[in-house]
């Protein structure tokens, strides 16, 4: 086939060779490294974006570790165990799911507006408010609900630590409500908002007991912080595009089958075939052959010899015998 006829093809060609290719692909054995991607998870941040909030979090870890030792008088080591975005209705759902409710700590930068909280786990709660008092109560009581004095030790410390995420923060001025909540999830959201899961661990310096506590925000808080979540990119016109798509297109390997006819014979006629028998076909000799792709008849011609090989001389699409 010329360069010429290569370039001629119609929209109905087209579509006829992309019915064709796609009904039965070859089977790809290249083997191709892709990054996981979970649909079920938003991603709302870009990875510059992530990086820049990760050197945000480590920021604010480091501060939230002299914050620990400021309260406790002992030395502590704060450290960022992962950052995850969610939508908020698989939050509330899995909070849902635990068996005692977390120590909730709403903030934002305007009143009964909350951006955030502070989720402190009811076992984090109670190994902060003894580490607060100096207090060595045996593990079979941190079963049992905080006292007043230890929930408010608890909320002066995460008051400081929200003041340690505040500060990593250039653009951000979150203040923390007066008191905890422990219903699950208490955000007035929708569901589909995405929220911003920074998971710190803190241990001690010296060994013992590490303990988890979460800050969750409203990724679209973060955004004067990180930048922009849409980047500007050069867009091709739709006409660049279709032109691109075309001339991929007409270099894609197809492969082509010349059918001169057929024919339907029984078991015991196909085992008694031998040497020298004449087979019948179900084309009579004035009918062209056809041009087949992937199953499908595209053109029909006649059959020629070029280059001592054999050839299809093209006579007629195959929508001209429908």
């Amino acid at each position: 086939m010329s360069d010429a006829s290569a370039n001629s093809l119609s929209r109905e060609k087209i579509q006829q060779l992309l019915a064709a290719v796609g009904s039965g692909p070859k089977e790809d054995t290249t083997q191709t490294e892709a990054a996981e991607y979970d649909w079920q998870q938003p991603h709302y941040f870009s990875s510059a974006q992530l990086k820049r909030l990760d050197d945000l979090t480590k920021e604010a870890a480091k501060e939230m570790a002299e914050k620990f030792a400021k309260f406790c008088n002992d030395e502590f080591d704060v450290t960022v165990v992962s950052t995850t975005e969610h939508f908020a209705a698989q939050l509330r759902a899995r909070d849902l799911e635990s068996r005692r409710a977390n120590y909730y700590l709403p903030f934002g930068s305007a009143p009964d507006h909350p951006d955030g909280l502070i989720s402190i786990p009811a076992q984090t709660a109670f190994i902060w408010a003894t580490q607060l008092l100096g207090d060595s109560e045996s593990e079979e009581d941190s079963g049992r609900d905080l006292s007043k004095l230890e929930e408010s030790l608890l909320l002066d410390i995460a008051s400081a630590l929200l003041d340690a995420f505040s500060g990593s923060c250039e653009t951000c001025d979150f203040q923390p409500d007066e008191s905890f909540i422990t219903r699950p999830l208490p955000l007035e959201l929708q569901g589909t908002e995405a929220l911003c899961k920074i998971t710190f661990q803190v241990r001690k310096s010296d060994g013992g007991k590490s303990s988890e506590a979460h800050i969750l925000i409203l990724c679209d808080k973060l955004r004067t912080t990180l930048g922009q979540t849409v980047q500007a990119v050069n867009r091709s016109s739709a006409g660049d595009t279709s032109k691109a798509i075309l001339d991929r297109m007409q270099q894609m390997p197809v492969s082509v089958k010349a059918q001169l006819a057929s024919a339907v014979l029984t078991f015991e006629e196909i085992m008694n075939l031998r040497h020298n028998d004449i087979l019948l076909l179900g084309k009579r000799i004035d009918e062209p052959i056809d041009l087949i792709v992937d199953n499908r008849v595209i053109c029909h011609g006649w059959p020629a010899k070029s280059d001592g090989r054999y050839a299809v001389i093209i006579t007629e699409d195959a929508e001209h015998y429908e």
